[in-house]
């Protein structure tokens, strides 16, 4: 089997049925030194501490379907249940009026560098401030552990085009690239060929 190599001064070919996506990389370095958000008294933060797994994937497709997230849709129910168990692993639900408007999930793995592993709004929550709040918690739990030295996330070309601006603007520095090829989780039947039209669906 030949196996290719990237071309860091070109052009390298995508196979058919494969997506290709730039992940850039943001860190924090140090507690923002005035909160990102201001309080609000319209949504709640609540701990998920044991998923449903059907309401898991459930929400993960709710708030990721138009950016093709596919992550944790790959995991049968063994594996994803162990991942969501981890020790280390905390998920939260925003609600608004009792109901899930989004997804919060940090991993604190490497105590000294936690990671924003997952966050997003479901649609008809994004604009009006939400994401920002909801960062805003993160940000605040992260640095609240006195071991916390870098808090880090990724975002990428598959995702909205406003993520990368917002996470910059909530006080976080660009510091890495990486090139991500994966299986078009469309043509896997995880998603509607219809969603992502940004990306195309080729093979």
């Amino acid at each position: 089997m030949t196996t290719k190599v990237l071309d860091v001064d070109g052009y390298t070919d995508v196979p058919d049925g494969k997506i290709a996506f730039i992940v850039t990389y943001l860190e924090m370095l140090r507690a923002p030194e005035k909160p990102i958000a201001a309080p609000r008294d319209d949504i709640a933060l609540e701990r998920w501490a044991a998923p449903d797994l059907d309401d898991y994937r459930a929400l993960f497709r709710q708030v990721g379907e138009d950016w093709i997230w596919f992550g944790r849709l790959v995991y049968d129910d063994a594996t994803l249940s162990d991942m969501l168990g981890e020790p280390t692993r905390e998920n939260y639900l925003p609600l608004r009026n009792g109901k899930p408007i989004g997804t919060l999930e940090l991993d604190f793995a490497n105590p000294e560098e936690p990671e924003v592993a997952y966050f997003g709004l479901v649609p008809e929550a994004i604009g009006g401030g939400a994401g920002r709040w909801l960062m805003a918690q993160a940000v605040e739990m992260a640095w609240a552990r006195p071991q916390t030295k870098r808090l880090w996330l990724h975002t990428c070309t598959g995702d909205s085009p406003q993520a990368l601006k917002f996470y910059m603007s909530c006080g976080y520095r660009p510091y890495k690239r990486a090139v991500e090829i994966a299986d078009d989780p469309r043509l896997l039947g995880l998603h509607g060929k219809e969603r992502a039209p940004h990306i195309p669906v080729i093979g």
